[in-house]
């Protein structure tokens, strides 16, 4: 999202504020997010790519709302009128084919309108033919749930995404060896996948509220959050959504007042600290240890300032149109402990993980006939926890081993904590040596973080060992 995307989405509220009637503000919510997200969509360097990647994430996204209604919802005139306007945008768009490229919404030249309208006409139909499916959170929900995870593993494991990307590019009619796993940039996929991985597990438990086609695609792609979350829950967006608030001079003040700070934070210093932070290219020319942690410590905050500064801007955008998203971040780095710290970074991301991963996963190792022991349930369950993220990030072993090292942490914490609970309960008598103790704990673990950056800044396994071993002076 760039600062001329934010300038026009402010624009767009203040119209959608002050001339919109309030019955018309759920419908342009939804038809805006459809929009913006053919506009935030980057170029590729595949054909009509960035044209395919949006619309194959509304019929995806229409797929999941089919597999997670409950047995008893029915089909409603507005869900019929929502496809047809669904529909009826990407093929309009798809007439920018005919419009010089100033005035394009796409970033490229999308495909042929006939081409669009035959292939938008048989997602429709076959989207029709599956909603008379019985009982869709049993028959539909598994398969849906396991597409979209295959669909996650190919774009974020390297050798799969290079080689997915020479077969599109064959049938593109383009030089195939010239694939690249970077070409096949579809974004806003990782959060999208895991909103809509959520309502197909809430579907299957009973927790998720009925939705509309209408209600459930402005909830997966809702323009602030889409390109960079925070990932929030439908049981928590729907409410805002079914009362969007009229013009309030407040609730607009805190909106801008946090896209100011979200565009300081990632545009001013984020953007300013890129220049210094660590890299392969500045971790080998840099000729002492210092140097290398100088380097490490503005990756830390340069890290921090640009994802926190996006979810600023997302939540103050947000707020304009009616909906407050989530918290995502929470000074993170002034917190005592590795546990407080994850639940203090990326919140949101890290309660899905909790509430989808480790909890189903602990009980399902608590119904096994032999339990393990307590110690044993949190090593798997943290460890697991914290692959899982490291992988959404991407398939690759830098970030397993950035999984490992923060599951370690937790892992290592838990057991400290519960060892050494009598001690710090005695501590609320000694004030003093209770602040000591405190910042040295601030201390040790954003180090303990900054050095798990390591893995996370540097492209390949082995570049971040040498690196990591060179920080401790070996």
């Amino acid at each position: 999202m760039t600062l001329t995307h934010i300038l026009i989405f402010i624009a767009a509220a203040l119209f959608y504020l002050a001339l919109l009637p309030a019955r018309w503000r759920a419908w342009a919510l939804f038809v805006g997010s459809i929009v913006a997200i053919y506009w935030l969509q980057p170029a590729t360097r595949i054909r009509t790519l960035d044209f395919i990647f949006p619309t194959a994430t509304l019929a995806l996204v229409a797929l999941a709302w089919l597999a997670s209604r409950a047995p008893d919802q029915g089909w409603r005139r507005e869900d019929t009128a929502s496809a047809l306007l669904m529909a009826a945008l990407v093929i309009a768009l798809s007439l920018g084919r005919y419009i010089v490229p100033e005035y394009r919404i796409t970033p490229s030249r999308p495909p042929a309108p006939a081409t669009v309208a035959l292939v938008v006409l048989a997602t429709v139909a076959l989207l029709a033919l599956l909603r008379r499916v019985p009982r869709p959170n049993r028959r539909l929900a598994g398969p849906v749930l396991l597409f979209i995870v295959i669909v996650f593993v190919v774009l974020k494991t390297g050798p799969l995404a290079e080689a997915t990307s020479g077969w599109i590019r064959e049938r593109m009619g383009q030089p195939a060896a010239l694939a690249t796993a970077a070409e096949l940039e579809w974004l806003g996929f990782s959060y999208v996948s895991f909103r809509l991985i959520s309502t197909l597990r809430d579907r299957q438990t009973g927790r998720l509220p009925a939705m509309t086609l209408r209600e459930y695609t402005t909830y997966a792609i809702f323009f602030p959050a889409y390109t960079a979350g925070p990932i929030d829950r439908a049981e928590r967006f729907l409410p805002d959504l079914h009362t969007l608030p009229g013009p309030d001079p407040a609730w607009l003040a805190q909106g801008s007042m946090r896209i100011a700070v979200g565009i300081g934070k990632k545009f001013v210093i984020a953007d300013s600290l890129a220049l210094f932070a660590l890299d392969a290219a500045k971790a080998q020319q840099a000729d002492s240890v210092a140097g290398l942690w100088v380097l490490l410590y503005v990756y830390a905050f340069q890290l921090y300032f640009d994802f926190s500064g996006y979810t600023d801007i997302a939540i103050g955008l947000g707020q304009l149109f009616g909906i407050k998203l989530p918290e995502n971040f929470s000074q993170p780095y002034l917190r005592r402990n590795i546990t407080q710290f994850w639940q203090s970074w990326h919140i949101t991301l890290s309660n899905w993980v909790r509430f989808y991963v480790f909890s189903p996963l602990t009980r399902y190792l608590l119904m096994r006939p032999r339990k393990p022991s307590p110690t044993v349930l949190a090593l798997i369950g943290q460890m697991t926890t914290m692959i899982v993220i490291g992988l959404w990030h991407g398939v690759s072993w830098h970030f397993v081993v950035w999984g490992i090292w923060h599951g370690l942490g937790l892992f290592a914490h838990k057991v400290w904590s519960d060892r050494t609970r009598p001690y710090y309960l005695r501590l609320r008598e000694r004030p003093r040596l209770a602040q000591a103790v405190a910042v040295l704990g601030v201390v040790l673990t954003f180090h303990f973080v900054t050095l798990g950056w390591v893995w996370f800044a540097l492209p390949d396994i082995g570049t971040s060992w040498d690196i990591f071993l060179r920080l401790l002076g070996l």
